[in-house]
């Protein structure tokens, strides 16, 4: 993945400004925080479902082992 950096960060804070201007810039700030920590945790759900199965999955095979 690329590394923005500082200048390229400032560019894009920039071209936002001019674009929607000082009054809407906080609550595109706002919305683009709360997207990604929806975002967040809708990962997280999904990796906790995926981490469950996976150990539902380890139990079965083991139990079928000691059957054995």
């Amino acid at each position: 993945m690329m590394n923005i950096g500082v200048p390229g960060l400032v560019l894009i804070l920039i071209i936002a400004l001019v674009i929607f201007g000082p009054a809407k810039l906080p609550q595109l700030g706002k919305a683009i925080g709360e997207t990604l920590k929806e975002f967040k945790n809708s990962t997280k759900d999904v990796m906790d479902e995926v981490t469950e199965e996976f150990k539902l999955e380890e139990k079965k095979e083991a139990k079928k082992e000691e059957q054995k």
